[in-house]
């Protein structure tokens, strides 16, 4: 089975390979020069884990390749998947479907009878039908299929994710673009993932409401740390609890700056803009926005808050840019929107992160970027944690501490315990956790329920 990818972007690098490394002989095709020479050289555009050696293994056996010539990848294609980017549309927050529609415009040039085109950038409903249309208007007679697979990659774990889903999911209109992705997914069969076969409408729905829900638990925890800061409660404590329910769970239940990245914050307002669309308001969705929004501007308070009165000429020591860890995406990171906040009330910030640095810098220019987490805390007035990387949960706090020139530690990922901070002379400030020494409110007594 012949595959080609286009767009070598993450999802359609990750995706490539991993078909590659199923078997199947696959090209992933990008307009970019630069970045198809950088593939063809061994070196990723993108920084995920493990990915690296997966491609040069595939390279190696012959089934992975990568072209900027669609025409010729497409020849003897049995499945192109568009896997181009679609980015918030100004002003409304729809899709920008403009790379979608081009990519099905040039496939169906080139793409021999009996292709499947199939849709894995992420969508709003009605897009495959959308593709369908233009693909038969671009080439009249043409016999192909449309379908529906959109990913659920994780950035940072996006490998284990593709290769042990918790679900595939095929949207279809036919037999034959439904045959030819469960041949593609085949090797998933002996793992028992859960193949999840529908029409293009669901599975476009399935994708958004899967994120929206997700983006929703990310703020409800949120809230819950305000109120448990508030009251003197501990939202890890809170979190584990209710996660423990079977109908809950605990994924997605870490409090934090917000969320960010390259899905959640696009996918909620196409999400949130297709319901306006359509005259039937997704009221939750629209608020989980404005709450995240918002949150972004308490987180920066937060950090703000120990240096007084006036922040002006203060030293910030940010460690972690990134939205996540083991990624150098910065795409909507909380950090974009809390760095500036933090250099607008005339606070000097020294940035560090493992990975992002060259994503961020052009974003951040008036950062000073340090080569290492103990560089950046030097002669800091308060340090804040904005992203987990395994590196900053062992630091050596009271090495931190003599680096400094005040003695605050703002943990925005809840990374460290007050415990950690003995002995450190370190004043430690998390999120929905109380304060040491903050009092706790008295029980309300019955009599006076």
């Amino acid at each position: 089975m012949k595959l080609v990818m286009v767009g070598s972007g993450y999802v359609g690098l990750v995706s490539g390979v991993c078909f590659a490394d199923f078997g199947f002989d696959v090209t992933c095709v990008d307009v970019d020069e630069s970045k198809i020479a950088r593939l063809e050289a061994g070196e990723l555009p993108i920084y995920e884990p493990g990915l690296d050696q997966l491609l040069a293994e595939n390279v190696q056996a012959g089934r992975l390749r990568f072209s900027t010539d669609l025409a010729t990848a497409a020849a003897d294609a049995d499945a192109v998947f568009i896997a181009v980017g679609t980015p918030s549309r100004r002003g409304d927050g729809e899709a920008d479907l403009t790379y979608v529609f081009e990519a099905a415009r040039q496939v169906a040039r080139v793409a021999k009878p009996g292709t499947v085109v199939v849709i894995k950038s992420t969508v709003v409903v009605g897009t495959c039908r959308k593709v369908k249309e233009i693909i038969a208007t671009e080439r009249p007679g043409l016999d192909f299929s449309v379908a529906s697979n959109p990913e659920f990659l994780r950035e940072g774990s996006a490998i284990e994710d593709f290769m042990r889903p918790d679900r595939v999911v095929i949207g279809v209109h036919d037999k034959r673009g439904e045959s030819a992705l469960r041949r593609a997914y085949r090797p998933l069969y002996l793992r028992d993932s859960p193949m999840v076969v529908t029409t293009l409408e669901n599975a476009e729905l399935i994708k958004y409401a899967s994120n929206a829900f997700l983006a929703m638990k990310v703020t409800f925890i949120n809230e819950v740390a305000d109120l448990c800061e508030t009251v003197g409660g501990n939202v890890q404590e809170v979190a584990k609890a209710i996660g423990l329910d079977g109908r809950i769970g605990s994924k997605f239940l870490h409090a934090g700056p917000g969320f960010g990245g390259s899905c959640f914050p696009k996918d909620t307002r196409a999400f949130a803009a297709t319901g306006q669309k359509h005259n039937t308001p997704l009221r939750l969705i629209e608020t989980v926005i404005s709450v995240n929004e918002d949150r972004k501007r308490r987180m920066a308070e937060k950090i703000l808050e120990p240096l007084g009165s006036n922040p002006e000429g203060k030293k910030v020591a940010v460690l972690g840019i990134a939205f996540k860890p083991n990624t150098d995406d910065v795409r909507e990171a909380p950090s974009l929107d809390i760095v500036p906040r933090l250099l607008e009330a005339g606070a000097i910030v020294a940035a560090h992160d493992p990975e992002a640095r060259e994503q961020a810098r052009p974003l951040l220019n008036e950062v000073t970027w340090a080569d290492d987490a103990y560089d950046a805390v030097k002669d800091a007035d308060v340090v804040a944690i904005l992203t987990e990387w395994n590196e900053y949960r062992g630091l050596d706090l009271k090495r931190v501490a003599k680096l400094m020139r005040g003695n605050t530690l703002v943990d925005l990922r809840n990374i460290y315990k007050q415990e950690d901070l003995e002995e450190t002379g370190l004043l430690y400030i998390s999120v929905g956790r109380p304060r040491a020494g903050t009092p706790r409110l008295h029980a309300v007594s019955a009599k006076t329920a």
